[in-house]
C-alpha cells in the first residue's frame, strides 16, 4: 500500500519555475477546540481566522494525532508517529529522543525546491543535543521555543529560559509569547525577497497551557461563563489578532495571489476549558473532539472562497502536498515510504481522496484507524492516559456518516466489519517500531541542556 503511495506521489510531481511557486504560510494553534472558533459557531472572538476561513476552503473532516509532538512529526516527515518511535506522549524537556535524524523534513525538501525556511513558535521535536534543532533540520531562520508549557511572559520551562532565536538564547526578548511569534511571523515577511518562494511555519504555543493572557484580553471576557472559559478565550483572541497582524503584513507586500495559507490546531481542546462542541472527547483521546480539528486552506484566485471539503484527510498528507505544489523532490520516499498522499487535487477541486485509509494512531498501548465511513477505536476508554494499558483489551467500531458525534458502537452488530477492522489496526502495529516514551515527571538528575541558555 505504501509502495502505492509513492506511485501515486511520482505521477502527480512535477517541475514549477520559481516564479510560479507559491509562499507557504503554515500556522498551527495548540490545543484550539473544535468550537473555539467562531465560524464553527463558538463564543470567542476570531474575526481573523474566520475571515481565512470565508474567503477560503475548510477542511471539515482534518485528522491529526491527539498530543502535540506525534502530530507535529506527522507533518515534519510524511510519516505516522508509530514508524518514528514518537507514538507515545509528547517530547519531554528532559526526553534524550527527538524526530529521527534520517528523516527528511518537509523544510529540507522546500529548501531543497528554492524556498527560504523559516519557523517561529513551538518546535517540540527534540532539542538534547545541537543536530535536533530547527536549524539543523532544514530551516534557514528560527525564533521561539524547543518545548511545551513554558510561561508565557518569562519564557521559563523548568526554571530555564526556553526562548531562542537561530537556536541561540533569546534572554533580551521580553512579551509575551503569543505577541512575540506573531510579531516575528511579520518582521520575516516584510524583509523577505521576493524572488525567492517563503515558507514561513508558524506553530503558536496557544491556547496551550499554562493558561495565561494579557490582562488587556480577559477584560473583554468579563462576562463569559464558565470561568474556565475567561482565560483562555483571551489566549485564542490574543492568537487571532496576531493572524490579523501577519494577513496585513502579506496584504501589504500584496502576495495574497501568490500565497497559501494553511491553518489547524495540533489536537483537539482541553476538557474543561476548551469547546470541542458536539465531537467526542478530547485532547490525549481518539475520538473525534481529539483528532479531527479546525483547519482550513486559502488561496484567494485558486482555491475557491467559501467552499467545504468533506473529504478526510490528514496532517501527513500535506507534506507530499507541499513539495509537489512547491515542485520539489520525492526521490527519498523510495527509502522512506510515505503514508501521506498528495491531496491538492480534493482541496482544489473536491475531488475523492484516492486513498480510504487513515491511521489515526498505533502505539502499545490504543489504537484507531478509519477506513472510509468506518473507524475502530481500540481502548479508547482510557485513552486520555497515552502510556496506560487497559486491564481489558476492547474495542469501538463506528460509522460516521451516520454517527459522527460516535455515540452508537456497532462493535457487536457488524462482527464481520469489526474483524476487517481489526485486521487494518493490526498491520499498522506490525509495522510500528519500538516507541521512545520519556518519564512522565522530570528525573531528580535532570540537568537543562545547555543549548538552552540557562
Amino acid at each position: 500500500m505504501r509502495f502505492l503511495h509513492f506511485v501515486f506521489y511520482l505521477l502527480f510531481t512535477s517541475a514549477i519555475s520559481a516564479a510560479e511557486k507559491p509562499n507557504i504560510i503554515y500556522i498551527v494553534a495548540d490545543d484550539l477546540g473544535w468550537k473555539d472558533v467562531g465560524y464553527h459557531g463558538g463564543n470567542i472572538s476570531t474575526p481573523h481566522i474566520d475571515e481565512l476561513a470565508a474567503g477560503g476552503v475548510e477542511l471539515d473532516q482534518f485528522y491529526v494525532q491527539p498530543i502535540c509532538s506525534p502530530t507535529r512529526s506527522s507533518l515534519m516527515t510524511g510519516r505516522y508517529p508509530m514508524r518514528l518511535g514518537m507514538q507515545v506522549g509528547v517530547i519531554r524537556p528532559w526526553a534524550k529522543h527527538g524526530l529521527p535524524l534520517k528523516e527528511r523534513t518537509l523544510p529540507e525538501a522546500l529548501k531543497g525546491a528554492g524556498y527560504y525556511t523559516a519557523i517561529t513558535g513551538k518546535w517540540h521535536l527534540g532539542h538534547f543535543t545541537r543536530d535536533y534543532l530547527p536549524t539543523q533540520r532544514g530551516f534557514d531562520h528560527q525564533h521561539g521555543h524547543y518545548n511545551g508549557a513554558l510561561d508565557y511572559f518569562t519564557h521559563l520551562r523548568e526554571g530555564s529560559l526556553d526562548w531562542h532565536r537561530d537556536d541561540q538564547p533569546l534572554p533580551a526578548e521580553k512579551g509575551y509569547t503569543t505577541k512575540l511569534i506573531g510579531a516575528e511571523a511579520v518582521r520575516i515577511i516584510e524583509k523577505h525577497d521576493p524572488d525567492k518562494p517563503l515558507f514561513l511555519y508558524i506553530p503558536f504555543n496557544a491556547p496551550h497551557s499554562p493558561f495565561q493572557a494579557p490582562d488587556s484580553y480577559i477584560e473583554r471576557y468579563q462576562n463569559l461563563k464558565p470561568e474556565n472559559r475567561k482565560i483562555l478565550a483571551a489566549m485564542i483572541t490574543a492568537m487571532d489578532d496576531s493572524v490579523g497582524q501577519i494577513m496585513a503584513a502579506i496584504d501589504k507586500r500584496k502576495w495574497r495571489k501568490n500565497t497559501l495559507i494553511l491553518f489547524h490546531s495540533d489536537n483537539g481542546g482541553v476538557p474543561k476549558f476548551a469547546d470541542n462542541g458536539p465531537l467526542r472527547g478530547a485532547k490525549s483521546t481518539l475520538y473525534e473532539g481529539g483528532v479531527r480539528v479546525v483547519a482550513l486552506a486559502n488561496w484567494p484566485g485558486t482555491l475557491p472562497a467559501g467552499s467545504k471539503i468533506t473529504e478526510m484527510m490528514h496532517a501527513v498528507d500535506m507534506y507530499p502536498t507541499l513539495i509537489r505544489l512547491a515542485g520539489g523532490s520525492l526521490e527519498h520516499a523510495k527509502q522512506q515510504p510515505l503514508d501521506g498522499i498528495d491531496i491538492w487535487p480534493v482541496i482544489t477541486k473536491g475531488e475523492k481522496r484516492p486513498n480510504n485509509i487513515i491511521l489515526i494512531n498505533s502505539n502499545p498501548f490504543h489504537g484507531a484507524v478509519r477506513v472510509g465511513d468506518f473507524k475502530l477505536v481500540k481502548n479508547g476508554q482510557v485513552s486520555n492516559n497515552q502510556t496506560t494499558k487497559a486491564d481489558v483489551e476492547t474495542f469501538e467500531l463506528f460509522n460516521l456518516a451516520k454517527d459522527p458525534f460516535e455515540k452508537n458502537d456497532l462493535a457487536a452488530s457488524m462482527p464481520k466489519k469489526l474483524a476487517k477492522m481489526k485486521s487494518v489496526l493490526a498491520k499498522f502495529d506490525s509495522e510500528s517500531v519500538k516507541a521512545n516514551i520519556p518519564p512522565n515527571r522530570m528525573p531528580p538528575d535532570f540537568k537543562v541542556p545547555e543549548i538552552w541558555g540557562h
